[in-house]
């Protein structure tokens, strides 16, 4: 199922930036073709078992509420579980106002039709009334768990994987289509890089 999207500006008047323009639509045509296909496929798959856990899931990352519990759990201890929670908290922060503040109103795509797909009724959470593009829940997520990861290597692995199912529980209770959530995991790991350089740089009069 395809998303309705606005379709793209006029192509430019000059054959050859025109011809550049035509094979950007069609890609993005493309794209979005298989980013409603796979929104489809999801939809389509019966999983009892997970419907709950994953809906749970879903609404419990809502206001990064489940990064914010750890971060105050390693704020508890000094040393690098303090700063990776001061990195982490920072990561989100980040990622929450780009995704929100620039991405969403940027790009504007509607959310998918969830009764139309006919998403499992068990799946569902409240469909936000922000655009759809990037998810906030998958981009704050992916920026804590990247960011905490960094300072604390141990907790890399869970965390990484509380990230992957707070994204992918985007698509399976149809608030988002899967590109939405890779565009959110690119913007998560941009924001994790930014506070990590804030976080880890040098203090003055400090060693290397």
């Amino acid at each position: 199922m395809a998303d309705r999207d606005t379709t793209p500006p006029a192509a430019p008047d000059d054959p050859a930036t025109a011809g550049a323009w035509g094979t950007v639509a069609a890609v993005l045509r493309d794209l979005r073709a298989i980013d409603g296909a796979l929104y489809a496929a999801v939809a389509a798959t019966r999983t009892p078992t997970l419907d709950r856990t994953l809906r749970r899931l879903s609404h419990a990352a809502d206001h990064s509420k489940i990064s914010l519990t750890v971060a105050a759990g390693l704020a508890l201890v000094p040393g690098r579980p303090r700063r990776a929670a001061l990195a982490g908290v920072g990561a989100v922060a980040l990622a929450s106002a780009a995704a929100n503040l620039l991405g969403k109103r940027m790009v504007r795509r509607r959310r998918p039709d969830r009764e139309q797909a006919r998403v499992s009724v068990d799946r569902h959470v409240p469909m936000p009334q922000s655009a759809s593009f990037p998810s906030g829940h998958t981009a704050s997520a992916t920026a804590f768990a990247t960011a905490v990861g960094v300072v604390l290597p141990a907790a890399a692995v869970p965390l990484g994987a509380l990230a992957v199912a707070v994204g992918y529980s985007r698509v399976h209770t149809g608030v988002h289509y899967p590109g939405d959530v890779a565009a959110g995991s690119v913007l998560g790991f941009a924001a994790a890089a930014a506070s990590l350089a804030v976080v880890q740089r040098p203090r003055p009069g400090s060693r290397a």
